[in-house]
């Protein structure tokens, strides 16, 4: 039903063929000619994830966070079923380390459920701030965590990184704040899925992507029966699929981009998706960005490129996702 909604209400038809043709060039890479296009991959993976991100805002105001988050997980779902048929049960029931696999969907679907809670409360920028902060936090565990060893320029490092996160809170009135702790819980999640996430390199994307869209469904389960709102129109369940499609299309464009291109020169391109969130805030919603919150992001961002260009010159760079929801 929603597949059918989705190609057949005109432009938003439209749109999901669009989509589906971007799926298709970024899983078959043999039938586009992308090998120079890492870095306009990223860019356009990061529009596509501000794109998402407002739709979702918009949608949490008027319909129930666990309701969303089922949706748009079907969505995704129905999109990854030819892929799964296509490949059989065998890599799904034979993946590595089973254990690290679970604990990476719960880390996922806490970083997905907190993100629709914190934006329905948060201008987009300062929910985006505290999710770019989630590479600090990797730097800041992986010692504890993966036995890594970090010098005093890192340390430094995540420390100014941290202090933008306490600027963006702004102590003096969003310290204690529901939404804005329940956004570091959220980005920390993220920042745990990614950690989890360098012991699983031999597992696909696409799988990757399908236990995420499947444990985001059972958690958005356990939420629906208790804010489920009738979905007034068409146009607004083809924009809750359209959550899971057009996340699930980034996350296979921003993956593309990484595996074609060269870290150092389309990771740093993440940092894009702020200006797209300053962006579409004012558009849609009306916000501007704080003077606090432009200040911790510049030292958010500021130590996110340091760490990251260090571990880069000591050959130690595990490639870092965009600080986005799946």
């Amino acid at each position: 039903m929603l597949w059918a909604a989705a190609v057949g209400c005109g432009r938003d038809g439209a749109i999901l063929s669009s989509i589906l043709k971007v799926l298709r060039a970024v899983s078959f890479p043999h039938l586009v000619n992308i090998r120079t296009a890492g870095p306009a991959i990223m860019l356009a993976g990061m529009l596509m994830f501000a794109l998402n991100d407002a739709m979702a805002k918009a949608l949490v105001a008027h319909y129930g966070l666990g309701q969303v988050v089922v949706v748009r997980s079907m969505a995704a779902l129905l999109i990854l079923l030819p892929f799964l048929v296509r490949g059989g049960l065998a890599p799904v029931l034979s993946v590595e380390r089973p254990w690290m696999q679970l604990a990476r969907v719960v880390c996922s679907t806490v970083e997905i459920i907190a993100f629709y809670y914190a934006v329905s409360y948060l201008p987009l920028a300062d929910v985006m701030t505290y999710w770019l902060a989630a590479p600090i936090y990797v730097a800041a565990a992986a010692p504890f965590l993966l036995g890594e060893t970090i010098g005093w320029r890192r340390i430094t490092a995540i420390v100014i990184g941290f202090a933008g996160v306490i600027v963006t809170l702004e102590p003096s009135r969003a310290m204690f704040s529901a939404p804005a702790l329940i956004s570091i819980i959220g980005s920390a999640a993220f920042a745990f899925m990614m950690l989890s996430g360098r012991s699983l390199r031999a597992t696909p994307d696409k799988l990757l992507v399908l236990f995420q869209a499947a444990a985001a469904l059972l958690g958005g389960l356990f939420f629906a029966p208790f804010d489920w709102v009738p979905i007034a129109s068409a146009t607004d369940l083809v924009m809750l699929g359209l959550l899971g499609i057009v996340a699930m299309a980034a996350h296979m464009l921003v993956n593309r981009a990484l595996k074609i291109s060269d870290a150092a020169a389309v990771a740093p391109l993440q940092y894009t998706l702020l200006l797209w969130a300053v962006l579409f805030g004012w558009l849609f919603f009306g916000d501007l960005p704080r003077t606090s919150m432009v200040i911790g992001a510049a030292l958010i961002i500021g130590s996110g490129l340091f760490i990251f260009f260090r571990e880069k010159r000591l050959n130690k760079t595990e490639t870092v996702l965009p600080a986005v929801p799946e």
